[in-house]
């Protein structure tokens, strides 16, 4: 065997063992002020970023392999996910500058108009589900930034349209997912593939919209859903890719290091709606492991081809993971939210692009919207979390 195998071997192992010992790599300091001039940077792109009509992104930047999007309903809902992530990034920073006031007022008006038009592309595919999920978060916020008591129902009333437009969209299998197109049955129902994580972020943001504006939830589905969710969930609290995936729980894409950005996200939905097996040992070891393995995650982001690398792993499952990885810690007791802030917003702050924003995949035009907006809801919660003499 020539040198080269034998060093890249070695290499391997060092990073094996680095991995398995869950300890992450020493990371600057940060303080508030850091914090404060990335999220400033970030709302400064997204203001400079948004289209004319209030939204963000769209169907341009193509590159030689393309995301799947049957027109034009894929590139609504992409819009529609895409511009509910920027605008709760921009409500969250908590600026007040007159032009980051005025962008959040266009955006309003475009979430108003457009999400209620939003709906499946074709048989084939179900991304409205991104749209009304994060349409959602992006209208609960809208709800407490109102003060007028009848602007502030219609929120609540736009809240519960999307809801119950998701609901239309459910799996039989339970939960949902955004694709359908293995099976070759077309269904009014969706009977594709449901996944764990697309089913996570639905609930999530259904369940803050109903503790903060009141709205109903489906009882019925969210137990149909929550069961999906179990059905993908593996003894160490990793969640294979899809429902159809549960059958081989152990292929690289459902192991810890696959499933590192989707278990974050699924084992707070399952705490959040009462499942006793997430324990806060459960969400520290989950959180632990993140931290200690970002680096690896991060070998995926900015790669064009999906799945193209170890595990399976995709460059748009990195954002995803930063912000959910804030949804499951901040369900720990609050003396540890602090430490946990600085680790993540020392990722964040060295990962902001040279133009302000954050980006891991490269998808039409809508890349830049959505990981800024992820990026600022999360750099939003660190900062609150650390005392401001930390």
């Amino acid at each position: 065997m020539s040198a080269f195998p034998l060093t890249l071997f070695a290499a391997l192992a060092v990073a094996a063992v680095a991995v398995a010992g869950e300890s992450p790599a020493p990371l600057p300091a940060v303080t508030r002020a850091a914090i404060d001039a990335s999220i400033r940077r970030g709302v400064d792109f997204l203001v400079t970023a948004q289209n004319s009509n209030g939204s963000w992104g769209g169907p341009t930047r193509t590159k030689d392999l393309n995301i799947y999007a049957p027109l034009p309903g894929a590139h609504h809902a992409f819009r529609a996910g895409a511009s509910g992530l920027a605008l709760s990034g921009l409500l969250d920073s908590a600026d007040p500058r007159p032009e980051v006031l005025a962008a959040i007022d266009k955006a309003a008006t475009w979430i108003a108009t457009e999400l209620p038009k939003l709906r499946r592309a074709d048989p084939t595919t179900t991304y409205n589900v991104w749209g009304h999920a994060y349409g959602l978060r992006a209208i609960t916020r809208l709800y407490q930034r109102e003060k007028n008591p009848a602007a502030k129902a219609q929120w609540a009333r736009l809240a519960q349209e999307q809801i119950d437009l998701t609901n239309r969209y459910e799996d039989v299998n339970g939960g949902w997912g955004y694709l359908d197109l293995f099976d070759n049955v077309t269904t009014q129902k969706p009977s594709g593939m449901p996944t764990a994580f697309m089913t996570a972020t639905v609930l999530l943001a259904m369940a803050e919209a109903r503790d903060v504006m009141g709205v109903k939830l489906d009882d019925k589905i969210v137990n149909h859903s929550i069961a999906s969710i179990n059905y993908q969930r593996t003894p160490d609290f990793s969640y294979t890719y899809a429902f159809s995936h549960r059958m081989r729980p152990r292929t690289p894409i459902n192991r810890p290091a696959g499933s590192l950005a989707r278990s974050q996200a699924c084992n707070a939905c399952l705490r959040v709606f009462g499942e006793q097996a997430v324990t806060d040992e459960v969400l520290t070891t989950w959180a632990e492991r993140f931290l200690a393995r970002e680096g690896f995650l991060s070998i995926g982001r900015k790669r064009p081809v999906p799945h193209e690398t170890f595990f399976q792993i995709s460059g748009y499952f990195y954002y995803y993971g930063i912000f959910y990885f804030t949804e499951s810690v901040k369900l720990l007791p609050k003396e540890t939210h602090a430490a946990y802030a600085k680790r993540l917003a020392a990722i964040l702050l060295e990962r902001q692009e040279k133009d302000g924003s954050w980006w891991d995949y490269p998808l039409y035009d809508y890349h830049q919207p959505y990981g800024t907006g992820y990026a600022l809801m999360a750099l939003a919660w660190c900062r609150d979390a650390i005392p401001a003499d930390g």
